[in-house]
């Protein structure tokens, strides 16, 4: 069978609720990546983050990291590296928010918060990466690809709307999850670090694999050849992605099986 790029996003899409690989999807991608097919770990979280589970994958995976703010080959060599302008980040570090959104800047190398929040530690345990709570009033030297706001989903909206009005044109705005608003640089998204992989691997979009499961997936469920949403995802995406095939829930190895389908793994 002809090479193909399998990309795949992360939380309540190829992880279990644990937030961990399980068994069969660590075995059907190193079966896939054996046979010579590249797969890409393509997520919102911080590139160290990733960087840990292709490791217990133990595959050499493409890592698209903050919504494709940094796109990593698989052999670690960055490939591409689209930051915020400091005085853009400047700008949503001192936009008023309420005292209990959480304020973080994944840069190169940290991940930034402005306060304690050991609820989300949880998501990160099987990585062990975790944040540093920091005043933010030192950005010049700092190398920001992506801005998070995490709190609850009606807090969040007016903060959408006054970054859309302020920032809309110059930003890249989306959601991970109900709780999560990401803000990147303009033209930030999986798919536009998808397209590069692409060009890099002299692949065509027929030979993409896509999975996904919320907002900031739509762009590379688009552009991929072959495109599936998880059971459990944002109704609205699935409404968005006519073209998509609906499989199971994250938490039932749905990628894998739908990888062992489409590959004819035994």
């Amino acid at each position: 069978m002809s090479q193909y790029l399998i990309a795949s996003d992360l939380d309540n899409t190829l992880l279990n609720a644990e937030h961990r690989i399980d068994a069969l999807t660590r075995d059907t991608l190193q079966a896939l990546s054996a046979r010579g097919h590249v797969i890409a770990l393509a997520s919102g979280r911080h590139y160290q983050d990733i960087a840990a589970i292709r490791r217990q994958l133990d595959i050499p995976a493409w890592i698209i990291s903050s919504n494709g703010a940094h796109v990593h080959d698989a052999g670690d060599r960055v490939v591409s590296d689209t930051l915020v302008p400091t005085e853009l980040v400047r700008a949503l570090v001192d936009l008023p928010r309420p005292s209990s959104v959480r304020l973080n800047l994944y840069t190169r190398d940290r991940w930034l918060i402005d306060a304690e929040a050991p609820e989300l530690l949880p998501l990160h345990a099987m990585t062990g990466f975790t944040y540093q709570v920091d005043e933010m009033a030192d950005l010049d030297s700092e190398h920001v690809g992506k801005v998070l706001y995490i709190g609850e989903p009606a807090l969040l909206k007016p903060l959408e709307r006054t970054l859309r009005e302020r920032h809309g044109e110059a930003l890249h705005i989306t959601y991970s999850a109900a709780n999560s608003l990401e803000i990147m640089q303009r033209g930030v998204n999986k798919a536009t670090a998808l397209s590069r992989a692409l060009r890099a691997l002299d692949l065509p979009t027929e030979r993409t694999l896509a999975f996904g499961d919320n907002f900031n997936d739509v762009e590379m469920l688009t552009l991929a050849g072959h495109a599936y949403v998880v059971s459990n995802a944002h109704p609205d995406v699935i409404g968005q992605l006519p073209r998509a095939k609906t499989i199971g829930a994250h938490h039932e190895s749905a990628v894998a099986h739908a990888l062992r389908e489409f590959f004819a793994l035994e």
